[in-house]
């Protein structure tokens, strides 16, 4: 009778809402019940089809053949065995953090013992004239995803604004299905905000020997076309005509229902280690969230499903009482032209760079130092430096820049000796 009671929502005793079910949200669920919790979770998810995976929307989903099925984050048999209860195609309307309820759209009211906010983040809108031309494409869902693969066809022409993550792996996906693929970037060189010059080098040669185009300096003013975006034209005049347009102009995080809520945000939701909201009952994981960096004490907003996972994961610890542990370094990947980016920590733009082996041969790494300390890692093709790196970075080896730029000597060989 006593568990009938913790489970029941409708008694509001010891439940967990979560609002938001992409990686962080569906993880908060599992590390709780992992963790021993053993009252109420009720998940919350905007979407009505069952929680799915993101990452292979502009991978995998794209290729031709691949099969227009979501890989899910867990099976449906998983939130009945774990009593994880669910509503799909929920939108949380408020939050009313005195009466610890939250309030649907279609007027229901679902009492909370502690809320976790997973909202997640979404494409950045273009703000140019004609940006609300029907035709220009974001890519968050997985909706986004089937529609994008629906329009590259041979012979379309793709133009794709902004270089980062999401637009060179569209750019990839495009140019193997037989586009015509131009990518304008404001910046003077793809990837500029997450890696160094001689990485941005190789994956633009990479995609230039694909067949991708590539317009830096290129400053969107409008968009324009009759009853679709069909040209895109840039600051200098030129113009660029499309019949897919995708823009991959970073995103934003949808913290609106934390700032209707008096929580503190900016940029997004202010969280401490534990992923403790500016309300002691109140969570916030993944893409939402803003923290201060374990590494430099920087304060910072990561979109990576390893950032999503760990905070899960130390929220759920917090909840539960538990010792979470170390925090993990975060880490990134991408893969272009099938060739695979993968970072640990994060990089700033004064860091000293060095350069690990010869990035002809298609496999390479780069090391970044900040005040002589190891603090990020890229690896390209191959992934001899990534394990060690995590390490070193973790306790913030300092590392002889001599010895580091040697790619025969192994970086845990390259740590100045103790004092």
């Amino acid at each position: 009778m006593a568990e009938q009671m913790l489970t029941d929502p409708a008694q509001g005793c010891a439940q967990i809402v979560i609002i938001g079910a992409g990686h962080s949200g569906v993880a908060l669920a599992a590390c709780l019940r992992t963790r021993g919790w053993n009252g109420g979770i009720l998940l919350l998810e905007a979407e009505k089809e069952m929680p799915y995976e993101r990452p292979p929307l502009s991978k995998e989903l794209l290729k031709a053949g691949a099969s227009d099925e979501s890989t899910l984050l867990r099976k449906g048999r998983f939130y009945e065995d774990k009593r994880i209860d669910r509503i799909a195609g929920a939108t949380v309307a408020a939050i009313d953090r005195q009466a610890r309820t939250v309030l649907l759209s279609d007027g229901s009211r679902h009492s909370y013992h502690r809320l976790v906010i997973a909202t997640g983040s979404r494409a950045r809108a273009l703000t140019v004239p004609g940006a609300g031309l029907p035709g220009i494409q974001a890519l968050r869902t997985r909706d986004d995803a089937l529609e994008l693969k629906r329009l590259l066809v041979p012979a379309a022409r793709v133009v794709i604004i902004g270089a980062g993550y999401i637009g060179l792996e569209v750019a990839a996906a495009a140019a193997a299905k037989g586009c015509d693929v131009t990518v304008l970037e404001f910046q003077d060189r793809v990837m500029s905000r997450v890696t160094s010059a001689s990485v941005s080098r190789f994956f633009e040669q990479l995609h230039g020997r694909n067949g991708v185009r590539f317009v830096f300096g290129a400053a969107v003013t409008a968009v324009e076309g009759s009853q679709r975006a069909e040209r895109i034209v840039t600051a200098d005049g030129s113009v660029h005509p499309a019949d897919v347009v995708l823009a991959g102009i970073g995103v934003v995080p949808n913290q609106e229902l934390a700032e209707a809520a008096g929580l503190e945000c900016r940029d997004g939701i202010h969280v401490d280690g534990d992923g403790l909201t500016s309300d002691p009952v109140i969570y916030a994981v993944g893409d939402v969230t803003r923290f201060m960096s374990t590494i430099d004490g920087a304060s910072q907003r990561l979109e990576c499903i390893q950032n999503a996972l760990a905070q899960a994961d130390r929220a759920a610890a917090h909840i539960t009482g538990q010792d979470a542990g170390e925090p993990e370094i975060p880490w990134f990947w991408t893969v272009q032209q099938g060739i695979r980016l993968q970072t640990a920590g994060v990089r700033h733009p004064e860091d000293e760079v060095i350069v690990r082996g010869a990035p002809a041969e298609g496999k390479f790494s780069v090391v970044y130092l900040r005040n002589g300390c190891l603090a990020a890692v890229d690896t390209i093709g191959s992934l001899t430096d990534f394990r060690p790196a995590k390490k070193l970075i973790a306790h913030k080896a300092r590392i002889d820049p001599l010895l580091a730029a040697d790619p025969g000597t192994r970086l845990t060989d390259a740590v100045f000796a103790a004092a």
